[in-house]
């Protein structure tokens, strides 16, 4: 990952060059070191291949096979310097986004922001309750759904609220393996290489309205607004774990070594490669399971476990192993992405009113905090009662988030060239290119999406 802000070596700034450098570490202190280096920016990666991405990628894959693979490289740089921007103003300022965002605006400028926030969330929280509840019936259908979708919800708000968060997901992490499915699916439906290596260098875009929703909805699910805020907050609230500040937006900064923004920086250079690898997977096994047996619409989980079924395919009952591997694969993705998805909106509100916050504090520390939280993950819950396939939800969602990412976009890039807020760590060059590429890009596949809409 390039060092993307400004730092100046000979400078001392608040901690950050010279001699207020921490002494060099021994062996332990490095072994220490790699192991936190798996910190809020794989966390925030993981929780990027939810079921909402699953069901894009999939779509994406059976629909236009390996013509959008590209995707996946050329969006890793992008979204890497992204995350590394809001990882960045977390760390330094010891704030959250949204907090940052009424600091340099005003309450008028961040409450819309997060009133975005909180429907697009709530829309993803509902899609992803109902997909995880539509994987389970995949191996029990005899279950009701209302049963199993107010089990999931209730259990999610409970462990939140119980469990610290840190703890809840390195459970959930193990989870997520069940995701390295997909990778292995990619060797076993191989097709052709020479065409998948192709695929992956060269831009294929084609000028209609379908190509232009699933470009969105791709983007959407990928550089995500709640990726943003939780990011954020996540840095934030490390710098509380290491008693560096009282409390995240605490009057006292936290002084930041050239070392921590190093290993934050890895951090998200990692998370954000772990995500993208799985995008190229679950397009290439969506294509070759898929696409080419000529289905072009995953309009169920049934047939998007469909995919998984290459994989199995010499064991006996190979269709009930696929459904139970993409059920597992949408149960952990869900229980480590919603509790993101619900505690973004949490923080970006506590940020706009100024209440306590964190995810590491009881209850009755941070009540209001833990109530939007509940209160998201119920709404979310009520959306399942509408006749939308799951599935298809999914996908909706994550063209909502693809809408609602750009003017947020555009504040993330305002804040991190600001000396004001960040000091000798704004935005290089590099940094602003890859930011405003992304800002235009997505802006411009918005407009695009809306104009062909229904033609």
């Amino acid at each position: 990952m390039p060092d993307l802000s400004k730092e100046d070596d000979d400078r001392v700034d608040d901690g950050i060059a010279g001699n207020n450098d921490p002494p060099q570490p021994d062996k332990q202190e490095k072994k220490e070191s790699i192991a936190k280096t798996i910190g809020p920016g794989v966390v925030t990666g993981a929780s990027d291949d939810d079921p909402s991405g699953i069901a894009t990628y999939s779509q994406a894959g059976a629909q236009f096979g390996f013509g959008m693979l590209w995707m996946a490289l050329f969006q890793y740089p992008l979204m890497t310097a992204i995350q590394e921007m809001c990882a960045r103003i977390g760390l330094v300022t010891g704030d959250g986004l949204a907090a940052v965002i009424r600091t340099k605006y005003s309450r008028k400028v961040v409450f819309p922001i997060a009133s975005l926030l909180l429907i697009a969330n709530t829309v993803n929280i509902g899609a992803d309750i109902g997909a995880m509840t539509a994987s389970v019936r995949l191996i029990f259908p005899q279950l009701p759904f209302v049963a199993i979708s107010l089990a999931f919800t209730a259990f999610i708000i409970a462990s939140e609220i119980v469990v610290p968060y840190h703890k809840y997901a390195r459970v959930l992490k193990y989870l997520t393996l069940s995701l390295f499915a997909y990778v292995v699916t990619t060797v076993i439906v191989g097709g052709s290489w020479d065409d998948i290596l192709v695929a992956s260098f060269v831009p294929n875009i084609q000028f209609n309205a379908g190509f232009a929703m699933i470009f969105v909805a791709i983007f959407g699910t990928t550089i995500s607004p709640y990726l943003f805020f939780w990011q954020a907050s996540e840095e934030a609230e490390e710098e509380v774990d290491k008693k560096k500040v009282k409390d995240v937006s605490s009057p006292d900064k936290p002084k930041v070594s050239k070392r921590e923004v190093k290993v934050m920086r890895a951090d998200v250079a990692a998370g954000m490669a772990f995500s993208q690898l799985i995008m190229w997977s679950i397009i290439v096994t969506a294509s070759g399971s898929l696409h080419a047996n000529g289905v072009t619409n995953v309009a169920s989980a049934d047939e998007a476990a469909k995919a998984l079924e290459p994989l199995v395919k010499s064991f006996p009952n190979a269709g009930v192993i696929a459904k139970t591997i993409f059920a597992l694969g949408i149960i952990g993705t869900g229980l480590l992405a919603i509790p993101v998805l619900a505690g973004s909106c949490g923080y970006a509100l506590a940020d706009a009113f100024g209440w306590k916050q964190g995810l590491s504090k009881k209850f009755r520390q941070a009540r209001y905090f833990y109530l939007v939280i509940a209160a998201a993950t119920s709404i979310g819950l009520w959306i399942n009662f509408s006749n939308i396939d799951p599935i298809q939800a999914l996908i909706y969602t994550a063209v909502i988030n693809g809408v609602v990412a750009v003017p947020i976009l555009f504040a993330i890039m305002r804040i991190s060239n600001d000396k004001n807020i960040l000091g000798n760590k704004t935005n290089r060059p590099l940094s602003n290119i890859l930011g405003w590429t992304t800002f235009a890009i997505m802006a411009v596949s918005v407009v695009i999406m809306f104009v062909t809409w229904g033609r």
